[in-house]
C-alpha cells in the first residue's frame, strides 16, 4: 500500500511539474507572438520614414536645380538658409517619429525584460526534492556498498525498501 502511493505521488507530481512546464511554454509562445507583432509594427513604421526619406531628398534636389535654374537673385548665403530651412523643416518629423520609435523600442525592451525575470523566478521557484531522507542518503549508500542488502538497509534505517532503491538509482549505483 505504501509502495503504491508513493508511486502515485511521484507520478502525481511529474504530472503536475509536466503540465507547468506546457503552461510556460504556451505562455512564453504566446508573448514571443505579441512582440513580433509589435516588431512588424516597428518595421513597418521604420520603412514608412524610409520612403518618406527618400521622397524628402528628391524633392531637395528638385528645389536644388530649380534654386541653380532661377535667376541669381539670392545671394549664396540667402540660399542656404533657405536650404537649411527646408531641410529642418522636413526633417524635424522624422526626428520626432525616430524618437517616439525608440521610447517604443525601449519600453517593449523593458517588458520582455521584466517577464523574462518573472519566468526565470518561477522557474526557481520549481525545485525537485534531491532524495527523500537527505541525511540518510549518505547511509544507504555506504551500507550498499558494503554489501549490506537492500532490505537489512531498510530496515535498519527504518524506511522502506523502495525508498533504498530511489536513493540508489538517483546516485546511479544500482
Amino acid at each position: 500500500m505504501n509502495i503504491e502511493n508513493f508511486q502515485f505521488s511521484i507520478e502525481y507530481v511529474v504530472v503536475i511539474m509536466a503540465g507547468v512546464i506546457l503552461y510556460l511554454l504556451y505562455y512564453v509562445y504566446s508573448k514571443d507572438s505579441d512582440y513580433s507583432r509589435h516588431i512588424h509594427s516597428v518595421a513597418s513604421v521604420v520603412e514608412d520614414l524610409n520612403r518618406e526619406l527618400f521622397y524628402l531628398k528628391k524633392q531637395i534636389k528638385e528645389t536644388e536645380s530649380a534654386v541653380n535654374k532661377a535667376p541669381s537673385r539670392m545671394s549664396d548665403d540667402e540660399i542656404y538658409q533657405e536650404i537649411e530651412r527646408s531641410v529642418y523643416d522636413m526633417v524635424q518629423p522624422l526626428s520626432i517619429a525616430l524618437k517616439q520609435i525608440q521610447h517604443n523600442v525601449d519600453s517593449i525592451e523593458l517588458e520582455i525584460e521584466s517577464r523574462i525575470a518573472q519566468l526565470e523566478s518561477g522557474v526557481k521557484q520549481i525545485s525537485i526534492p534531491s532524495s527523500v531522507h537527505g541525511n540518510d542518503d549518505e547511509k544507504i549508500i555506504s551500507l550498499f556498498k558494503q554489501g549490506v542488502s537492500i532490505e537489512t538497509i531498510a530496515k535498519e534505517l527504518h524506511i522502506s525498501k523502495p525508498e533504498v532503491e530511489f536513493v540508489l538509482k538517483i546516485n546511479k549505483i544500482k
